[in-house]
């Protein structure tokens, strides 16, 4: 649920990197941390314990325009990977207004990848939302591994509600802006529906 501060005339709207450990979220971040002007991001702040991290910053896309005089701000978060750390998962998903799944597409981490996505829709239900009906995006990473599954084998297994879909390689950058600001279009389009 987005927060409103009305003294800075900012809609902040909460978006969380999902999947499975190694698959790529940290990496999405970080590409996307390290091409944001300065002047528009807060600082990168990593949550680590010996075993698992969480990252998140914030920054307000000034191209992505206004609803009602108010600027939008998104606060961008990973969750831990392994699914021992549902507890933070689930403190991470409180309030999400728009939820990245990114994928492995390696062969190997299809069942990973099952697993989490699994999680991710029981988590969410037990928060009150529902996976179907928040913006959501899938995101296909590692699409440059030669043990990468073909889109039409992740396809049935990981996206059968068909919600918008991106191939990426994150560590270079692909498909990260086109993944970002098509959960960001999601969360601005249900805004604009529930202030209208």
């Amino acid at each position: 649920m987005s927060f409103i501060n009305y003294a800075a005339r900012e809609i902040n709207c909460k978006l969380v990197y999902y999947g499975p450990g190694l698959c790529g979220k940290t990496t999405n971040l970080q590409f996307i941390y390290d091409k944001t002007n300065p002047d528009v991001k807060g600082k990168m702040i990593s949550l680590a314990t010996e075993t698992e991290r969480t990252l998140f910053f914030d920054f307000l896309p000034l191209s992505l325009g206004e609803i009602r005089g108010f600027k939008t701000r998104f606060h961008l978060y990973t969750v831990p990977g392994q699914v021992f750390y549902d507890a933070s998962r689930k403190l991470i998903l409180k309030g999400v207004d728009g939820v990245i799944f990114v994928a492995d597409s390696q062969k190997e981490r299809m069942e990973a990848n099952i697993e989490s996505l699994e999680n991710l829709r029981e988590n969410l239900k037990e928060q009150g939302f529902d996976l179907d009906k928040i913006p959501y995006i899938m995101q296909y990473n590692k699409r440059d591994l030669p043990s990468a599954a073909p889109i039409e084998e992740l396809r049935p297994l990981l996206n059968p509600g068909s919600v918008p879909e991106f191939e990426a390689c994150a560590h270079i950058g692909k498909g990260v802006f086109e993944t970002l600001k098509a959960v960001a279009k999601g969360v601005l389009t249900d805004l604009k529906r529930m202030s209208g």
